[in-house]
């Protein structure tokens, strides 16, 4: 019985060490995407979110959330940069459901475009197509 405690006690603690290091090593492989999607590069986002997805499971939506350029989303960061190519990417890449949802500020990403006179923007198109 004190062998089978022991047992799940270390690995408990192994598990916990290395879910820190699975989530440092997530920042290090999204470490620059914002200047990927300022850079208007689809074909290295692609690349980073394919690597993303295969080496942590994690698909564009998992992650998107958390990462910020700016203080601005990674879709608001593709407007604010006439990023159109990486923008309408994200844009097919996330649920239709998370593209209509508020963000951090509490505002939807076509309330934030509208309110910064972005309604003109093809990425603004393609989420309006897109929902």
């Amino acid at each position: 019985m004190l062998k089978i405690v022991k047992t799940s006690i270390a690995i408990a603690t192994i598990s916990l060490f290395s879910a820190g290091n699975a989530q440092a090593d997530v920042g290090e492989a999204l470490q620059n995407i914002c200047t990927i999607v300022k850079a208007d590069d689809k074909g290295e986002l692609r690349k980073k979110m394919k690597r993303v997805q295969s080496d942590f499971r994690l698909k564009l939506k998992d992650y998107y959330t958390g990462v910020s350029c700016g203080g601005n989303s990674l879709i608001r960061t593709a407007m604010l940069n006439n990023a159109v190519e990486t923008g309408t990417l994200m844009v097919k890449k996330m649920p239709k459901g998370d593209l209509s949802s508020p963000e951090k500020d509490g505002k939807t990403v076509l309330a934030w475009a509208s309110e910064n006179g972005l309604d003109a923007s093809p990425i603004v198109a393609a989420l309006n197509d897109r929902i």
